[in-house]
C-alpha cells in the first residue's frame, strides 16, 4: 500500500466555453504532478485564476482530468464506478458557508448527508453528536443557522463533513468570508482534525494559516512552481512577491530587517519565534 493518499500525475485540465463560436478552451492546469501523503496537512497557495480551486475540485472527482490521473486511496477518478467511494472519503468545504446549509436546524444540516448516504437513524444522531462536539458547536444544535456567525456556520458545514467520517478534508479558502475570530475558530478546528490522523488540504489567501501546515504548495499559471515546508517557502520573500503572494507578517518584517544589515533569518514565520529573535538582536 503506498503511504500516499492522493497521487495526481501530470494532470492536466481545461474550461471550454461553449457560449462563444467556435468554443474557447482555456487550459487551467498544465501537467501538475503532486502526492499528498495521509495524515499531511498541506496548503495550497496561488493568486486568483492560478488553478488551486480547480485542483480542489480534480480531487474531489467534481472536475476529471482532460490527460493525466488522480487517484484518491488507489482509485482512479475517471472511474464512474470510484465517485461515490471518492467522494465518501475526500470532504469538501466551500469558501461561502451559506451555499452549504440546507436545513433550518442546525443538527438537521449535519444530519443531511448521512441520511442520504442510508446510515442508521442511531447512528446518525451518534455521529451528528460527535461532529458537532468536534467542531465546539454542540451547544448551538437546535439553533437556526442563519442566526448564527460566519465562523460558526463554517464549523457547521465542517461538522456536516466530519459526520460523513472523511479521510481527507478539502477547504476551499474557507476562511475567506470570516472575520479574524472566525477564522481562528476554523483553523484551530482543522489543526483538530489534522491531529486526529485527517488529511487536510487547506487553499487559503491567508499566509499565516498556510505557515501552519506540514507542508505548501504554490500554484502559477496552472503549474506547481514551489513545494516545500513553510519555513522554505516563505524565507523566499522575493519569489513569493514576484508571484504576487504575500509571505506572513513576521516574515516580513524579518525580511525588511536583514535588508537594513540586521543579522536575522527570513525563516521566521510565527510570532514568538520573532519577539525571542528581536530581543536577541535589539537586547531585552
Amino acid at each position: 500500500m503506498s503511504e500516499n493518499f492522493i497521487e495526481i500525475k501530470d494532470l492536466r485540465f481545461s474550461y471550454i466555453n461553449d457560449l462563444e463560436e467556435p468554443p474557447v478552451k482555456t487550459e487551467v492546469l498544465k501537467g501538475v504532478t503532486l502526492n499528498i501523503k495521509k495524515g499531511e496537512f498541506l496548503a495550497v497557495l496561488g493568486h486568483n485564476g492560478s488553478g488551486k480551486s480547480t485542483l480542489a475540485k480534480c480531487i474531489n472527482a467534481i472536475n476529471l482530468p482532460e490527460a493525466g490521473g488522480v487517484f484518491v486511496d488507489g482509485m482512479d477518478t475517471l472511474d464512474e464506478d470510484n465517485l461515490l467511494p471518492i467522494r465518501q472519503r475526500v470532504g469538501m468545504v466551500f469558501q461561502n458557508p451559506d451555499n452549504q446549509i440546507v436545513a433550518t436546524i442546525v443538527e438537521e444540516d449535519v444530519a443531511f448527508a448521512l441520511e442520504n448516504m442510508g446510515v442508521e437513524p442511531a447512528e446518525i444522531r451518534r455521529r451528528v453528536d460527535e461532529a458537532l462536539k468536534t467542531v465546539g458547536m454542540y451547544e448551538y444544535r437546535l439553533h437556526a443557522p442563519h442566526k448564527l456567525s460566519g465562523g460558526q456556520k463554517q464549523r457547521v458545514a465542517i461538522a456536516g463533513i466530519i459526520a460523513m467520517r472523511p479521510d481527507c478534508i478539502l477547504l476551499d479558502e474557507p476562511t475567506a468570508m470570516l472575520d479574524p475570530k472566525g477564522r481562528e475558530e476554523v483553523m484551530k478546528t482543522i489543526k483538530l482534525l489534522n491531529s486526529q490522523g485527517v488529511t487536510i488540504v487547506l487553499i487559503t489567501h491567508y499566509m499565516e494559516e498556510a505557515a501552519q501546515a506540514d507542508r505548501v504548495v504554490v500554484i502559477d499559471g496552472g503549474e506547481l512552481v514551489m513545494d516545500d515546508v513553510p519555513r522554505k517557502i516563505f524565507s523566499q520573500v522575493e519569489k513569493m512577491k514576484e508571484l504576487g503572494l504575500d509571505v506572513p507578517q513576521v516574515t516580513e518584517l524579518a525580511w525588511e530587517l536583514q535588508k537594513a544589515g540586521f543579522d536575522i533569518s527570513t525563516e521566521i514565520i510565527d510570532e514568538d519565534e520573532c519577539v525571542k529573535k528581536l530581543a536577541e538582536l535589539f537586547g531585552k
